[in-house]
């Protein structure tokens, strides 16, 4: 993410210059304390802090206590307390516009966002020219109400960074890396979307089924591959691990690692795709090759995208409901603002759902 490196060095140095040498003159003004110079005082995260500073359950009176304590040490004053009135905004920052995924999305938060009676705001951090630090002063300036993160790389560093400089309500949608179970969070049932796509292509005699998956630190990843695995053990068949690759959720991932798979002495009779743009590229793959979909290789994806339907034959995938979810996530930022003494850290996982279309088809059935 452009600018994130420069904005992590400031957040480093923040609130640490040294004390002023006393010359006689006027002593210059302290640094005002930040989030994370109580938090370090405390011995504690910056959420830990801010859940603190908001009132919320899910902290032990110890750490409650010690918390305090370092606020009154410090003379911490929050950026923006509880009482501020709302400005009727509500941020969506997202690392790409561009996917039939990211519009579908957009478009249910932004139908949730009316219902719950805010506007929506959408940033691409996807931009060349985005800027971390940047985006944050002018959201600090302007106001919002809250922040619904969609970002597959943002790490712990960066999300407390949003959560220390802007103090509203965070939902985190579809996160990446390991959960904080302090945050909210939206997502959906990835392990069991794995299970029922590998599943359905055992059950239709494919045994040899390759596997492509997005980047290795976006947790959905390794939610899909845990349930492809899954769905081997059930069926008592140890997958070739040459039949994995790791792609980048976009068409250009599918074709290479698909190409691969179908140029091995061996290739796999089927592919599930971790995403449909990915299951795009097998197409093109598979095409370029002279490899008949479904007559010579089955392939599933996941998402169900407007992809699907434009795919020759039509695409078997895994539905995401990505208008429930966006709605889910609005949902709970106006939730926090309500009641902004209730609990922390709500884990939503909506259900996904198989559907069948005719990119799949029994092993047996397969053209000689």
């Amino acid at each position: 993410m452009p600018g994130v490196g420069i904005f992590r060095k400031q957040l480093a140095g923040a609130g640490r210059t040294p004390a002023p040498t006393a010359t006689g003159g006027p002593v210059p003004q302290a640094p005002r304390a930040t989030l994370a110079d109580v938090a370090a005082a405390a011995g504690v995260s910056v959420p830990t802090v801010s859940k603190v500073l908001s009132g919320k359950k899910h902290v032990s009176a110890a750490t409650r206590d010690k918390v305090l304590e370092a606020v009154r040490v410090f003379g911490y004053e929050t950026p923006r307390p509880p009482s501020s009135p709302r400005v009727g905004l509500v941020d969506l920052l997202i690392d790409g516009l561009g996917s039939p995924w990211a519009e579908v999305l957009i478009r249910g938060a932004e139908r949730a966002a009316a219902r719950w009676g805010f506007s929506l705001v959408v940033t691409s951090s996807a931009r060349h020219d985005f800027d971390l630090r940047r985006w944050i002063g002018t959201v600090r300036k302007r106001g919002t109400d809250g922040i619904v993160l969609v970002l597959t790389r943002a790490d712990q560093r960066e999300i407390e960074a949003i959560e220390e400089l802007l103090h509203v309500p965070l939902v985190l949608l579809d996160p990446a890396g390991q959960r904080d179970p302090r945050i909210s969070t939206v997502g959906a049932t990835n392990w069991l979307g794995g299970v029922m796509a590998t599943t359905h292509l055992l059950e239709l005699g494919h045994t040899r089924i390759g596997f492509i998956g997005g980047p290795l630190d976006a947790q959905c990843t390794l939610d899909r591959y845990e349930g492809y695995l899954a769905a081997h053990r059930t069926f008592g068949i140890d997958p070739d691990p040459g039949l994995t690759h790791y792609g980048n959720f976009l068409v250009t991932g599918g074709k290479d690692y698909g190409a691969r798979l179908l140029g091995r002495d061996d290739p796999p009779s089927a592919v599930f795709a971790a995403n449909d743009l990915q299951a795009a590229g097998v197409y093109q793959a598979a095409t370029e090759r002279g490899v008949r979909v479904p007559d010579e290789l089955s392939v599933v994806g996941f998402d169900d995208s407007m992809v699907c339907e434009m795919l020759s034959p039509p695409l078997t995938t895994v539905r995401q409901p990505l208008d429930d979810m966006a709605n889910e996530a609005v949902r709970l930022v106006s939730e926090e603002l309500t009641h902004p003494r209730g609990p922390a850290g709500t884990r939503i996982e909506l259900a996904t759902t198989l559907i069948v279309r005719g990119s799949t088809t029994s092993f047996g059935e397969r053209s000689a």
